[in-house]
């Protein structure tokens, strides 16, 4: 009976990562295309906003690549790819901060419009992207974390659709400055309990 209970288990483990597989899968493809759309058209419109929101969909990417790496492995190497992770974060805090900085001396007004129409398409890629995530959002560190990397797309989209209401009404750079700006807070803050979480575990493992 205890050899059954354990080929059960078994059994139950396999196919959860299988499921996990397939959603890392699905989330990957959907951040790669959003990452390309929000970058071309962040840079033809000047806005930090989506430029910062489509660097976010790259290290999207790159985490779910790594979370499919890691999936049929132990909790050590999860915990070092939350920690990879939690750089991946810190490092787009950066980078986004340095185009903040580019853009307050560039002083260009970003085309509202566009930043609107590819906002509200990000917004429901990430959406669906959450969606197929929550429900394995506790099955371990490696999902939580790819979980809260989701969660916090949605915040940036939200942020990306009101700068773009706030450029229109105002016809000045400064909205979406304060919304690249806030992405470079989020990313930060997230990158800094990622990591934290993810040091704790690779200490335990």
């Amino acid at each position: 009976m205890s050899d059954n209970c354990c080929q059960n288990k078994a059994c139950e483990l396999s196919k959860l990562k299988k499921q996990q597989a397939k959603v890392l899968w699905a989330v990957l493809f959907i951040n790669l295309v959003m990452f390309v759309v929000e970058f071309g058209a962040g840079i033809r419109a000047d806005s930090l906003s989506l430029t910062g929101d489509s660097l976010d969909m790259l290290g999207d990417a790159l985490v779910y690549i790594s979370s499919l790496y890691v999936i049929n492995r132990g909790n050590k190497a999860q915990a070092g790819a939350a920690f990879l992770k939690g750089m991946i974060m810190f490092l787009f805090a950066i980078a986004v901060f340095a185009r903040a900085s580019y853009l307050v001396f560039a002083g260009a007004v970003p085309e509202a419009h566009t930043i609107g129409i590819v906002g509200v398409i990000a917004l429901a890629a990430n959406l669906l992207c959450l969606l197929l995530l929550t429900r394995h959002r506790k099955d371990n560190l490696n999902m939580s974390s790819v979980w809260l990397c989701s969660r916090n797309d949605i915040i940036a989209n939200v942020s990306v659709l009101a700068a773009a209401g706030l450029v229109f009404l105002t016809h000045s750079f400064l909205p979406d400055l304060a919304v690249g700006l806030l992405l470079t807070v989020v990313f930060a803050k997230s990158a800094g309990t990622v990591l934290s979480r993810s040091w704790k575990e690779m200490q335990q493992a």
